[in-house]
């Protein structure tokens, strides 16, 4: 859809940030530092009118003494003297949700970083703010500084989305790249996750998928003209990825990634978030640290990746800005690039698309055990690419087996998967993982 223009103001925009965190305050230093370069940038000035947190006492190393300050953001998001109201909350509930809905309803327009929100409740705020003439912007709530929400909305508005996939957490990245460099056990990583600060206070927020499904509820949403259905997105987390998982995947040439795809089929809207297994040799393969990356494959662009900070003070905070600076300029687009009475309710579709499998197993010392595991997998119709068996545990008297399949589909691989532990020579649960074609 077209964005149209409401046309210039030379009066200030003036801005209440709700959440003086690590992106609160990143935002509130970029206004700060580059005041004339924004004013240019939007033919208007940006100004801070009032600010809120929980701890008006915090010492956050930037000086907030020119603002005033509210306890409540509901009370800010109500103020006169607010044109924009700009959420840096986060949760999908509680104060967060009630003081954007406020804003909406009073007809400020409203900026936010919050995915959980987004992914849940989504379509009842675009619906509100549409009906109320006002915009709400996200750029920050998806890939940190990666500009995806611009990207899909405004420069691949001329193509027809086949596919979005990407690693969209920044943490789980980090862990399963520094379990490989450092051959080191998932909880060693973890722990040393937590200790730098990169886990949610609820960690399984980022290493059960939760997180990155927010991320990719939205993304879909915007890519097939549909409402945002988080609770559709079929989640996994890394948390049963092991060592021998990426040292078995290395060398076969692969790495594995926490990675989020979602496409629409003839069945519906499919939605995954899970650990797969892509070539070593490929962009997402080659993605290190805390880095995200975000593919989208159209009809007349063909492929195209977009690579960056996921998370952190100044990428978060330049896409707070990227979407404070377009309000400024006048720009007025529907949240998810179509108006929100047009967005259809997706039917979900569970993954059906056939594609390659990794199975690790670890077989008991009994004759005939690898027959065993042959006939389950070929009794569910899967046939073997490749086998190898390494060294026997003597203590434990198991070999492990690794196996990649040819394509298959996954309801033959949850077959095989189920029908596995009734041969009795598997000890332990079988690890599956999808390999992704990129």
């Amino acid at each position: 859809m077209t964005a149209q223009n409401k046309g210039q103001d030379a009066s200030p925009l003036r801005l209440g940030i709700a959440g003086l965190g690590t992106v609160g305050t990143g935002t509130v230093r970029i206004i700060q530092n580059h005041a004339a370069l924004l004013a240019t940038r939007s033919d208007r000035p940006v100004a801070i009118s009032a600010v809120s947190a929980r701890d008006r006492m915090k010492n956050r190393a930037v000086d907030l003494s020119a603002y005033a300050w509210e306890d409540d953001p509901r009370a800010l998001a109500l103020r006169e003297d607010v044109d924009v109201f700009v959420e840096l909350v986060g949760g999908d509930e509680g104060v967060a949700r009630e003081a954007v809905t406020a804003a909406l309803k009073a007809g400020k327009d409203v900026v936010t970083a919050n995915k959980a929100l987004l992914a849940i409740h989504g379509q009842e705020l675009a619906e509100l703010a549409e009906a109320n003439g006002c915009v709400l912007r996200f750029e920050a709530a998806v890939a940190g500084g990666i500009p995806v929400i611009k990207t899909m909305t405004e420069s691949l508005a001329g193509n027809e989305i086949r596919r979005v996939m990407g690693v969209m957490n920044g943490t789980c990245n980090y862990i399963l790249t520094r379990m490989e460099n450092a051959g080191l056990p998932y909880e060693t990583v973890f722990e040393e996750a937590r200790q730098l600060g990169y886990l949610e206070a609820d960690p399984t927020l980022d290493v059960g998928g939760i997180d990155a499904s927010h991320k990719l509820a939205i993304l879909a949403a915007i890519a097939f003209g549909t409402r945002p259905t988080f609770d559709a997105v079929e989640i996994e987390g890394i948390e049963r990825v092991s060592i021998d998982d990426i040292r078995r995947a290395a060398d076969m040439g692969y790495r594995i990634k926490l990675l989020g795809v979602a496409q629409m089929t003839g069945r519906g809207l499919e939605q995954r978030m899970s650990p797969c297994l892509v070539p070593a040799d490929s962009p997402l393969g080659q993605l290190q640290g805390g880095t995200n990356m975000v593919v989208i494959e159209g009809d007349s662009v063909g492929q195209i990746v977009l690579r960056g900070a996921g998370a952190g003070e100044g990428p978060t905070a330049s896409a707070v800005l990227s979407d404070i600076v377009e309000i400024a300029r006048g720009v007025r687009m529907p949240a998810f690039g179509l108006p929100a009475s047009g967005l259809a309710l997706p039917q979900p579709a569970r993954t059906a698309v056939p594609a390659a499998y990794y199975i690790r197993l670890a077989l008991t010392d009994k004759p005939g055990a690898l027959a065993k595991v042959a006939s389950v997998l070929g009794d569910a119709g899967i046939s073997i690419d490749r086998m190898r068996q390494y060294g026997h545990q003597q203590t434990a008297g198991v070999a492990p087996v690794l196996i990649v399949t040819h394509k298959t589909t996954p309801e033959a691989i949850d077959h095989a998967i189920e029908a596995l532990p009734g041969t009795g020579v598997i000890a332990g649960d079988p690890v599956e993982l999808r390999i992704e074609e990129v």
